[in-house]
């Protein structure tokens, strides 16, 4: 008998703004939450709560975690991320990544529990450390080579 597949879904937002010298990304460094803590990552994520659509939760979580409102038409689809996350082949993610240029106010820290540092970073100059499966999606940010499907974790 197969064990059914556990899929956490979650969404990511990256704000992004210019500047003469090139494009900045917003990152926060997470702190005590005993998940990759001091990493830094997206400005803004979370688990999709019942009932919600991605893109709906990145909403959320962009006013959650930065205090900023970011208009569904605002945000733009970088990629859709299917990971695993450790060894558990039952436990598997998928992940909607955001980029959004258009915000109202101004990006601070909301949750000092979960949250030691915020940030803008050159896309040249980006901090360490940074989970693996962010690289992709800001690597391809950079670049503009993301795919519409990426996936982490797999052999």
């Amino acid at each position: 008998m197969a064990i059914p597949l556990a899929l956490v879904p979650a969404s990511y937002v990256y704000l992004l703004r210019s500047t003469p010298d090139g494009d900045e990304v917003l990152l926060q460094q997470r702190a005590d939450t005993g998940y990759m803590d001091g990493h830094w990552v997206s400005g803004a994520a979370g688990h999709v709560e019942p009932g919600e659509t991605a893109v709906l939760a990145a909403v959320r979580e962009a006013e959650e975690e930065l205090g900023v409102r970011v208009a569904p038409a605002d945000l733009t689809l970088l990629t859709v991320m299917q990971r695993r996350r450790g060894e558990k082949p039952i436990e598997q993610r998928v992940d909607w990544f955001w980029s959004a240029r258009v915000w109202e106010g101004e990006p601070r820290i909301v949750e000092p529990h979960k949250c030691s540092g915020l940030a803008w970073f050159p896309f040249t100059a980006l901090p360490e450390p940074i989970p693996g499966y962010e690289q992709i999606v800001l690597c391809g940010i950079e670049t503009g080579e993301l795919a519409p499907a990426t996936a982490w974790g797999f052999d």
